[in-house]
């Protein structure tokens, strides 16, 4: 069944689809598989025309190239998870980053309208860690007093990015949330 040898191969290919056919069956075991191993056999094949030389034996290299695609897909197949009903994905999915990146941006913003000693008292307690004592220590004024600029700093940003009582924040910044909650920073 090889053409002659003036004879377009991409023509010649449509000769040999029942047998391609009939060899992915074999190998896959599944005609639905067979079909779709067939078909992306013959679409590496067209893509590679230029590589076929005129004179050899094309159903060969047909074969060649269906029986290498079936055990790369194997190969890939090992490393995958089969995830039909998208269970799987569903819990590896994230929330977009630029979520994130954009309430870090409307923070910033409003942290920066605050008072030079309220941020200056977030920064210490929240983002920072020290305790109440440690940062009336480094500030030179009583611990009240910097638990009154941190209180009043809080709830100024609260006001100004427009949260409503414990509404979640979720932002990247581990910082960010223990300024935002008066929580000692994850790591600190």
């Amino acid at each position: 069944m090889t053409p002659a040898t003036g004879d377009d191969p991409r023509t010649a290919l449509l000769e040999h689809l029942p047998a391609l056919r009939g060899f992915a069956r074999s190998l896959a075991g599944d005609p639905v598989r067979a079909d779709d191993l067939v078909q992306e056999a013959v679409l590496r094949a067209w893509s590679r025309f230029d590589q076929y030389r005129p004179g050899t034996n094309l159903r060969a290299w047909l074969f060649t190239i269906l029986r290498n695609e079936f055990y790369s897909q194997r190969r890939r197949a090992v490393r995958e998870v089969a995830d039909a009903d998208g269970a799987m994905a569903a819990r590896l999915a994230t929330k977009p980053d630029h979520d994130g990146r954009l309430a870090l941006a409307d923070f910033a913003a409003a942290f920066a309208r605050l008072p030079s000693e309220q941020r200056e008292a977030l920064v210490l307690v929240g983002a920072l860690g020290f305790s109440m004592d440690e940062a009336a220590e480094t500030c030179g004024c009583a611990p009240g007093t910097i638990k009154s600029r941190a209180n009043r700093a809080r709830r100024a940003l609260v006001a100004m990015m427009q949260l409503e009582g414990d509404a979640c924040m979720d932002m990247t910044e581990g910082a960010t949330r223990a300024v935002m909650s008066a929580q000692r920073p994850v790591g600190a």
